[in-house]
């Protein structure tokens, strides 16, 4: 396995793990590469289980044992801290700083969304009886985007509302059948939590967009997207969440025959505009 192709690859398999390798794949995701250059039973407890669970992670990603798994991270680390010190000698401050900032979040946002999570997800998006979205008070406007664009190629594709009385209506039509996509980023919201759980609660599966240190939510996620953490300056760019978003809905798109769907809504929009004035 190429080194610079670790990350990803934890992130590619996630969906497809049981729930003991999941946990061994936050824990080494939340704090890489330090977490993976201790002992196989220091990051065993850590995720929570046994060593031989971590075990058979290393085994499925194609390593003969775990001493072989940690010369790769550390490979991947020394090729990032060189990387790092590049782009701090060339960078300037300011607007390129930002610039350079937002590009390469850009390309980490496209390493992190790989080919298997997006099949995993528009399947989901494309088959399930309702599609729900929602976010934090910055993200909301990503999980918009997508139920604006979503309900153009399917029915059935909803925001989550924002009072909690109507939350609560929203919650008794929902059940096994459907997906919840959330929007989830530092600093993690409250009310996104509460939602989620009793969505969970009820059947509900997880699509989970989150940033690199990780929504508290991750573990009730079948679908787990990490962001990178570069933003522009002191602000976290909404570039990257909306990146993802059409990268979702474009794979959704080929799961669906919306030709028909869209030729229809754009007969119906004619029907209701106002007639052209004298």
């Amino acid at each position: 396995m190429e080194t610079e192709s670790l990350v990803p690859r934890l992130g590619e398999i996630y969906p497809e793990l049981p729930p003991g390798e999941r946990a061994v794949v936050r824990v080494l995701l939340e704090d890489y590469p330090f977490a993976a250059l201790g002992s196989l039973r220091a990051l065993a407890d850590r995720a929570g289980v046994s060593p031989p669970t971590a075990s058979r992670l290393v085994g499925r990603l194609g390593f003969g044992g775990f001493a072989e798994f940690q010369d790769a991270v550390r490979a991947t680390a020394r090729e990032q801290d060189r990387s790092r010190l590049r782009e701090f000698v060339t960078q300037q401050s300011g607007p390129h700083q930002a610039a350079q900032n937002l590009r390469a979040g850009m390309e980490g946002t496209l390493s992190a969304v790989t080919g298997p999570l997006l099949t995993t997800t528009a399947t989901l998006l494309a088959e399930a009886g309702g599609v729900w979205a929602l976010g934090g008070p910055l993200s909301e406007l990503a999980a918009e985007y997508l139920i604006r664009q979503l309900a153009s190629l399917r029915p059935g594709a909803r925001r989550v509302p924002g009072a909690p009385h109507a939350r609560a209506r929203t919650l008794l039509d929902m059940g096994p059948s459907d997906v919840l996509v959330a929007y989830d980023f530092r600093r993690y919201s409250a009310d996104t939590a509460r939602f989620v759980h009793a969505a969970r609660s009820r059947g509900t599966r997880l699509v989970l967009v989150t940033d690199a240190w990780e929504s508290p939510l991750a573990d009730q996620a079948e679908v787990l997207f990490r962001l990178p953490r570069e933003a522009a300056g002191p602000i976290a760019p909404l570039t990257h969440e909306i990146a993802l978003t059409e990268l979702v809905l474009v794979a959704t798109a080929s799961h669906l025959a919306p030709a028909a769907r869209l030729a229809d809504l754009d007969a119906v929009t004619q029907a209701l505009m106002p007639p052209p004035g004298p």
